[in-house]
């Protein structure tokens, strides 16, 4: 209906009303949560500056956190117009040219991640109230600036929170439950609005094809072939193109040259968990327009007889599968777990038939059938070993368990038991290629048994598991023969590099106001602090060695100012010879040929001889000693904030301190400068996960195996045993030019719904049979 129909727009506009007020009475129970977790945090025990920092994140967030809502309630409450626009917004579209700050650019990848979070959790709710809304005002998309897009509240959150003068570091402290608490009540808002409209007869069932959308080329090319057809068959048409089609336009979402507004949407990471997203939608529709009151709200319980037909399958299950293990102690070989997986799928098919038969309703027989065929899709993934694939078929009953009670499992990413067989999946491709197979095997099997053990506690046992196999995976795989030894090289190279930089940044805080020659400050920044940083590393910062190499720093700082005074000139020269062994010492500890250490020492010879003329000027001998005692203790004194990028240079490090590097190869800094959104894809890559790495013009198949503390070094493991150590930036650049390249674009449990889906278009009868 055209949107000048008072009534309808008058709709749209208290559903706009109701949407904002359901967002402001959100606030203060977010702002609560966050105020919580700040305080528990504040009062944690940590070293001074790490408590410091904690506690000031919390006393300004407790005085700006008022306005912080109140600037919230303003942004959302304002009256909309097409034409309005956020701050973020305004600059983009400005005719101005300007460069944008780094504050900027990193306010807007936050809200695009809490935007991307709120969409993995209300995709379809948003994809229904869209089509809603466009009806009611007559637009063919909702326009940029609209409350109800996701992006613009996660962008009036994050701005206000800027102006409010709360600090990113605050965010950053409390962002995890920001994200999981806001997309679980923004799916209630959106259904809420939903509701509403449905209740006032608005699109009371929506119409699927309206939710795909063809780039130009392709309208053109099928619109003459199309003009005869039935909508029964458009509409078929219309599930395929999602179905099979990974380059397809996602329902409900704009492609990211429509949306650039949202920083990051772009990224191949974005892409992949938006046509994810669209999957899953797609089932959603299907359910709803195939199964009666699916979408209608239902006890988050099994029917009686359901439940007891699964707890007598579940037991059956476990007997069945500790007879099997009996019999597998005696047998061996891929024959046999072969074989293992045909009697699985045969047991899978036997149980579907028995719960469809137990189940009360068509919603019980849908939730039934589409496990099933997801777990047949996993049975038949050839690429998992045999013996991992028995064990993933047994997750058929916990799962369908918690699907029966959480009919979100169809429709959310980031449900525990999806993310958990994914991880599992994402490591079992390619399995014992790498590494230890029986280890990964084992622990499979535990996380298997344990969900197995705790049938009634739902998705916190998954929940619980998942995070247990992380934990697992993180240093999993930094413990597997020429892995483990990779590791420890790049452990040691990210410490001397860090403790490198610090020890610069430290010793130029000391010299700022000393004047001390630029020879002598070049050769402190640039060697004595490297010097320092081995000797603390292979001895540690208290050894006797290494306090005398701080020492050597003080002194010669004092032995390069100026020595008017003839007993002060004596005492430089007692000390000379044992100064220069111990100058040559560490530059031999960094691995300077002599000839490099007689360049250094004829620099500070030459400077020394000034000193005795005072061509150089005077330090007290107070600030000597002050400086003296802050190198004795410097690594009270370090920052723990970000270092930025690392250099890496293997070779010196194995020179220095006898690290065996072979099959290590080192991708160092250098090559194209990447963007934020793939440094950003880069953070989020999980150890496990398998790649194609084209290097130098060879391409291996690599698993991510370990990533440092600091997030700065990435190590990545090939089956001949060679690993490949490279920097975070140099890794977003490989990403950048698919020089590095993930093997698997799709989860496991999304490909399985994908084929899961492709059955039911062919056989929709197969739901209630």
């Amino acid at each position: 209906m055209p949107s000048s129909n008072p009534p309808q727009s008058f709709l749209a506009g208290q559903a706009r009303t109701l949407f904002a007020e359901r967002v402001v009475q959100m606030l203060p129970g977010l702002a609560k949560t966050i105020g919580d977790l700040l305080s528990e945090l504040a009062l944690r025990p940590g070293n001074a500056r790490e408590m410091q920092d904690l506690q000031d994140a919390f006393r300004l967030y407790q005085n700006n956190s008022h306005a912080w809502i109140k600037g919230v309630v303003g942004a959302v409450r304002k009256p909309y117009s097409p034409s309005s626009k956020t701050t973020a917004s305004a600059l983009l579209e400005s005719g101005e040219m300007q460069l944008v700050g780094n504050e900027t650019v990193e306010h807007r990848i936050l809200a695009s991640r809490l935007a991307l979070r709120m969409l993995d959790f209300s995709s379809w709710e948003l994809n229904d109230l869209r089509l809603r809304i466009q009806s009611l005002e007559g637009l063919s998309e909702l326009n940029r600036q609209d409350l109800f897009r996701p992006e613009v509240v996660a962008q009036h959150v994050v701005e206000q929170w800027t102006l409010a003068g709360l600090p990113q570091s605050a965010w950053l402290l409390g962002q995890d439950i920001i994200h999981k608490n806001m997309a679980a009540w923004m799916l209630e808002i959106y259904h809420a609005t939903n509701a509403f409209l449905i209740e006032r007869g608005v699109m009371v069932e929506i119409d699927l094809r309206p939710l795909v959308r063809r780039t130009p080329s392709a309208v053109n090319t099928v619109r003459a072939a199309s003009v005869a057809k039935s909508d029964d068959t458009l509409e078929k048409e219309s599930s395929a193109d999602i179905l099979n089609n990974r380059n397809a336009f996602v329902p409900g979402r704009t492609m990211p040259t429509e949306g650039a507004d949202m920083a990051g949407l772009a990224t191949p990471l974005a892409r992949v968990r938006m046509r994810a997203q669209g999957v899953l939608g797609h089932l959603k529709q299907l359910l709803v327009r195939r199964v009666d009151g699916f979408d209608q709200p239902r006890p988050h319980q099994a029917s009686p007889q359901l439940a007891n037909a699964m707890d007598r399958l579940q037991q059956q299950q476990a007997q069945e599968a500790f007879q099997g293990s009996f019999r597998q102690s005696f047998q061996s070989g891929l024959g046999f777990a072969r074989t293992q997986v045909d009697q699985a799928l045969q047991e899978l098919r036997q149980r579907t038939s028995m719960l469809k038969k137990a189940a009360s309703s068509s919603a019980e027989k849908a939730t039934i059938e589409i496990v099933a065929l997801m777990f047949q899709s996993i049975l038949a993934e050839d690429r998992i070993a045999p013996q991992i694939r028995v064990w993933f078929a047994r997750l058929q009953m916990p799962v369908l368990r918690v699907a029966v009670a959480e009919p979100e499992f169809f429709s959310s990413l980031e449900h525990p038991a999806r993310q958990l067989i994914d991880r599992m999946g994402s490591c079992a491709l390619g399995f014992d290629v790498t590494v230890e197979g029986d280890l990964l095997e084992l622990e499979i099997k535990r996380v298997v048994q344990v969900i197995e053990q705790y049938p009634e506690t739902g998705r916190r046992v998954f929940q619980l598991v998942y995070e247990e196999f992380d934990k697992f995976l993180s240093r999993f795989f930094a413990e597997q023969g020429s892995v483990a030894r990779a590791v420890s090289l790049a452990q040691q190279l990210e410490q001397k590099e860090t403790m490198t930089v610090q020890y610069t940044i430290e010793m130029r805080t000391m010299l700022d106001d000393m004047p001390v020659r630029e020879e002598i400050r070049e050769f402190l920044f640039r060697i004595w602090a490297e010097v320092l940083a081995i000797a603390a590393m292979k001895n540690g910062p208290q050894h006797a060695q290494t306090l005398l190499f701080k020492q050597a720093a003080a002194d010669l700082v004092w032995s390069a100012s100026a020595k008017p005074d003839r007993s002060e000139r004596s005492r430089v020269i007692a000390a000379l010879p044992r100064q220069l062994q111990l100058l040559r010492q560490g530059m031999t500890l960094l691995g300077l040929g002599l000839a490099a250490q007689n360049v250094q020492l004829k620099t500070i010879s030459d400077t020394m001889a000034d000193a005795f003329m005072s061509k150089t000027d005077a330090i007290s001998s107070e600030k000597i000693d002050a400086m003296a005692r802050r190198l004795t203790n410097l690594e009270d004194y370090l920052s723990e904030h970000d270092v930025g990028d690392l250099p890496l240079d293997a070779d010196s490090l194995v020179t220095m301190i006898g690290i065996d590097s072979a099959h290590i190869e080192v991708i160092a800094n250098g090559g194209s400068q990447p963007t934020d959104d793939m440094l950003a894809w880069a953070r989020e890559l999980q150890p496990g996960s398998w790649f194609n790495l084209d290097h130098n013009g060879k391409i291996s198949h690599v698993q991510f195996a370990w990533c440092s503390e600091r997030k700065q070094l990435h190590l990545f493991a090939a089956a001949d045993g060679r690993s490949f150590l490279i920097q975070m930036r140099r890794l977003a650049a490989y990403l950048q030019a698919r020089l590095l390249v993930p093997r698997e674009e799709e989860a496991l449990t999304v490909r399985a719904t994908r084929n899961a889906l492709a059955k039911l278009d062919a056989n929709p009868e197969r739901l209630f049979e």
